[in-house]
């Protein structure tokens, strides 16, 4: 990394990193961190990272997700940029454009430092999980652990006081009572509002391979939020694994649900997967009313009509499904597998999951459910 980009260009790869995971990287804070970087020199990378602590960090719950991006995108901090020249330093001091538009930033200069700072960062969020390289899986893991999810909300069962809203009869008549009778203020309420299950069903099957980590990074985001979250996996067996990833760090989560994993990366029987978690956990209230997501490519190895038939039984309990299929993205797709045809009819929403954007995309589909 560091032998084929410019030192500045990968410090400024580093702010817009930072950016992309919800760090607010201001123009000046990005100044000040190229000329303190400067001035304490890239040969000593503790420095560096305590420049980068004390100019780009404005809280401290900046503070977290700076040493995450700062170790996805450094690595061990061995493989820093070296010195930046002296004579450079008033150029990069000005790394990032103080309009959107081109004419008013003056020159070519200028312009070559604009392109630069279109990091690798955000590139990766529009790139195919598939096609990433070990480097830039690591950035992508730290962009994945900076999301925020939401849970989805219903309608509680519970009334709660409110200013406005149907007539609170039983409060209306206290409140009078305790007034011997005589008329007091009409007293209201509303029902109030409680987080809405999501449980998730991901396919580790050998051709789901390729997206199985990052999904499961994605899982372990939506399980941290505290909402009622189940995760199953799907292959050729149904495991839960919703205990493993409550572990606070992913990458432990991770190793602990790959070990009771017993099917990893083998084949697919969706449909008696399917009918396995509907007759254990499904049909017996886990489905009821949630917002059930299947992350799957489809491929299909048992009966279609099966698992047609167990999506039917899914669609009738859960509140929505979503379905979310990694080459949905991908230009020139067309869902002819038979098992995609078996569950369109079934699904309320059939969107990709193939990059970083699209995850997004999906987390924003659950909260509105």
């Amino acid at each position: 990394m560091t032998a084929q980009h410019p030192p500045d260009e990968i410090l400024l790869g580093f702010t817009r990193a930072l950016r992309a995971a919800g760090v607010r990287v201001t123009q000046d804070r990005a100044t000040s961190f190229l000329t303190a970087s400067a001035i304490v020199g890239l040969h000593d990378p503790e420095a560096v990272y305590v420049a980068g602590r004390a100019t780009l960090c404005s809280g401290p719950d900046a503070l977290e997700r700076y040493d995450r991006v700062f170790e996805a995108w450094f690595g061990d901090r061995s493989e820093l940029p070296r010195t930046i020249p002296r004579e450079r330093r008033e150029d990069v001091a000005a790394p990032l454009p103080v309009s959107d538009d081109p004419g008013e930033n003056g020159g070519e200069g200028e312009q070559d430092v604009v392109r630069a700072a279109a990091s690798e960062a955000e590139i990766l969020r529009h790139r195919d999980v598939a096609e990433l390289d070990a480097a830039q899986k690591a950035i992508l893991d730290a962009m994945i652990r900076a999301l925020h999810p939401r849970a989805p909300l219903r309608r509680a069962a519970r009334h709660t006081p409110w200013r406005r809203g149907e007539v609170d009869l039983q409060r209306t008549l206290r409140g009078s009572l305790q007034l011997m009778g005589e008329p007091g203020q009409v007293r209201r309420r509303r029902r109030g509002t409680e987080p809405r299950r999501v449980v998730l069903l991901v396919d580790v099957s050998a051709s789901m391979r390729p997206y199985a980590d990052a999904l499961l990074r994605l899982t372990h985001t939506l399980v941290r939020t505290g909402a009622p979250v189940e995760v199953f996996t799907l292959g050729t067996r149904l495991t839960r694994i919703t205990t493993a990833l409550r572990t606070a760090d992913p990458d432990r989560a991770l190793v602990r649900a790959g070990d009771e994993v017993p099917d990893w990366a083998g084949g697919t029987r969706l449909g008696e997967t399917l009918e396995a978690f509907l007759d254990r956990w499904g049909a017996r209230g886990m489905a009821r009313g949630a917002v059930v997501v299947v992350f799957s490519d489809g491929w299909e190895r048992g009966d279609a009509a099966l698992l047609g038939g167990q999506m039917a039984r899914l669609g009738r309990l859960a509140h929505r499904v979503v379905w979310v299929n990694p080459h949905r993205g991908k230009d020139g797709y067309e869902p002819v597998q038979q098992g995609i045809v078996a569950v369109l009819p079934h699904c309320d929403d059939f969107i990709a999951g193939h990059s970083l954007r699209s995850f997004e995309q999906v987390l924003e589909v659950v909260a509105s459910a």
